[in-house]
């Protein structure tokens, strides 16, 4: 397992979850790591990604209600999400994306953690 995450599980409308990422020793000089999630039927979505030099950018669905942050020498990525909705239950993968001089980019996903949302 490259990215590993922890996290999802059940909330209530309105309530909050956190999601976290690690990137393990077989990925290095990360250039950006974020979230992306699918709804049943749906295709996957991007939720948040932030790159190493600080800067995030959010799907407008959850902009004002998602927090994400990284911490590059962890290669680590957290994903606060408060206000959540029923329409926010879907399956949530980590993402990285990497640069390496020789081999270019690769990008990396991470198995997919569950979120539900419902009362």
């Amino acid at each position: 397992v490259q990215l590993q995450a922890s996290g999802g599980g059940l909330a209530h409308p309105g309530g909050s979850l956190g999601l976290s990422c690690a990137a393990d020793y077989g990925i290095s000089s990360i250039i950006s790591m974020g979230w992306y999630r699918q709804a049943p039927g749906k295709q996957r979505e991007l939720v948040a990604i932030i790159t190493s030099g600080g800067s995030a950018d959010y799907a407008d669905f959850v902009k004002g209600r998602f927090t994400i942050s990284g911490d590059n020498a962890k290669k680590m990525v957290t994903l606060q999400m408060i206000g959540l909705k029923p329409e926010d239950t879907a399956v949530y993968y980590c993402y990285a994306k990497s640069h390496y001089s020789v081999l270019g980019e690769r990008e990396y996903w991470g198995p997919g953690t569950l979120v539900t949302v419902s009362s």
